[in-house]
């Protein structure tokens, strides 16, 4: 897929987008049937008819490519998969079933296993966000279009992180010593992934947890931002792993924070 027809395969899912983003939200004022699944987790109405207004869109613009979303079973015991698609409806459901407003609608395109494109909206706050290739990353809002570009260079006293937890773990602490870190903030879903390349903060830092679907959008609109994103040993982070677990994380929106 050269760079004209993905252009034209993320830009052609923006209004779709939008519209889920509604309809998320009118399910919800209306009152979200909610249950919890095997692994512990919420799921609501909401997430499920989301899910099928993102993926048919996704199946009409390109048929032939798999998609692996957190709401179904389909593709998730294909091996080897190279080129596909990562979906998760809503990402940050406790914010969406507690009518808090960090969630998000999250569409990652994978190629030989690297993510090349991705969408992510986040309706109760009325940004999207998307990009499709280096520095084609923007993000939409109120009818303006941003070109994110988040290689600026930071002061080293004020480095401010994001975090999925106000509780710091000693691993995580660690690193944010070595990258100088003074302050971070609890933020939800992959919204940590967009103030990040929007410039607004400088990075996020997570061990090993969630799982691909949670993050291949992000990291595809981080890095076509100009960010950077590897695990803890600096290593690229790859997809389509088995049982399409994370490996640890580490979001740096430049090289220059110290």
């Amino acid at each position: 897929m050269n760079e004209k027809n993905l252009k034209d395969v993320i830009e052609k899912q923006i209004d779709n987008f939008l519209y889920a983003g509604e309809v998320a939200l009118e399910l919800r004022i209306k009152g979200l049937k909610k249950e919890i699944k095997s692994d512990g987790t919420p799921v609501s109405n909401g997430d499920l008819e989301v899910n099928k207004i993102i993926t048919n869109k996704i199946l009409k613009l390109t048929p032939d490519l798999p998609i692996v979303s957190e709401e179904t079973s389909h593709n998730k015991s294909t091996k080897n998969l190279t080129d596909f698609w990562l979906v998760d409806p809503i990402d940050g459901t406790y914010d969406y079933i507690n009518n808090l407003d960090e969630f998000t609608i999250n569409a990652g395109l994978i190629l030989n296993k690297k993510p090349v494109a991705g969408l992510i909206y986040a309706p109760a706050k009325k940004r999207m966000f998307y990009s499709y290739g280096k520095d084609m990353a923007y993000e939409l809002t109120d009818g303006n279009l941003i070109k994110l570009k988040c290689d600026a260079e930071t002061k080293k006293s004020t480095i401010k992180f994001v975090s999925y937890s106000n509780k710091i773990k000693p691993e995580i602490e660690k690193i944010y010593k070595e990258i100088g870190v003074k302050d971070f903030v609890r933020m939800k879903s992959s919204l940590k992934f967009c103030v990040v390349a929007s410039g607004e903060f400088d990075g996020y830092v997570a061990e090993a947890r969630a799982c691909e679907w949670d993050i291949a959008a992000g990291h595809a609109i981080l890095q076509d931002a100009g960010g950077i994103i590897t695990d803890f040993k600096g290593n690229e982070i790859l997809y389509g792993k088995e049982n399409f677990k994370n490996p640890s994380i580490i979001l740096k929106r430049s090289k220059n924070l110290k």
